[in-house]
């Protein structure tokens, strides 16, 4: 049975009230996300040395890694501002992103365990976050009236076109991550359901390929992090820097 197949719990269904159509599972696997990410900045700012080994040596690699994405996109001076957004977003996407992949749990029918970010309500909802926290430091950083004249630049009668060019980054940055995870983690069902079906030619030509695309998996999880995280800093360079 492929994940297309199996119903989504909803909160609806538990209380009976019709406007509780939240995907629990869904809910659940934001929560495991969010709990992960804790536990690791917890542990990465615990006992910190002035030389890093181990797991600290790690982190301050990402947090470099990061740092050079936000210098490649605008001055560090007016982006180490959003130094804690970068590294929130790509190791809470990452995660997220890797959830569905080591496995997905069914109950009754119902799937209890995946990658959130295979849900477009979730990948959206972050799209949007990053979309209204440009506007809100463009605002912040420039000014109501001188923000406010970006959109009318260079030319008045291109407002119309800017309005649907935000419209368009928020559906673009949020539907490019669910896509990829989703369309992943049907793959991942798909040759999971040839293992499971007790014959050796289904077992042979389940279990590598299956195996394989894990780790592809993996592969893209982190691609799909990164690229989130990049066009969220060119979206705020856009919004804060006054070269653009």
């Amino acid at each position: 049975m492929s994940e297309v197949d199996h119903k989504n719990p909803m909160l609806t269904d538990v209380f009976g009230i019709p406007w509780l159509d939240f995907n629990m599972s869904t809910v659940l696997m934001m929560l495991v996300a969010s709990t992960i990410v804790l536990i690791l900045g917890i542990t990465a700012s615990k006992s910190l040395q002035m030389k890093p080994t181990g797991f600290q040596n790690f982190m301050e690699w990402i947090v470099d890694f990061v740092k050079d994405m936000i210098g490649n996109t605008m001055d560090y001076e007016t982006g180490r501002r959003f130094m804690g957004l970068g590294l929130t977003l790509l190791i809470y996407i990452f995660v997220s992103n890797l959830l569905g992949v080591a496995t997905m749990v069914t109950f009754d029918h119902e799937l209890w365990w995946k990658s959130p970010t295979s849900d477009p309500g979730i990948t959206l909802t972050l799209a949007t976050m990053v979309v209204v926290l440009t506007h809100y430091y463009g605002v912040k950083m420039k000014g109501t009236k001188e923000y406010g004249k970006e959109f009318f630049k260079p030319l008045w009668p291109l407002f119309p076109l800017k309005i649907i060019e935000e419209f368009a980054n928020t559906l673009t940055l949020g539907l490019r991550l669910y896509g990829n995870i989703y369309a992943g983690e049907i793959l991942l069902t798909l040759l999971a359901g040839l293992v499971a079906s007790g014959t050796i030619a289904g077992f042979l030509g389940g279990i590598l390929p299956m195996m394989a695309w894990q780790a592809f998996s993996i592969f893209i999880g982190a691609i799909q992090a990164f690229i989130f995280t990049m066009l969220t800093m060119v979206y705020m360079s856009h919004k804060v820097s006054s070269d653009h």
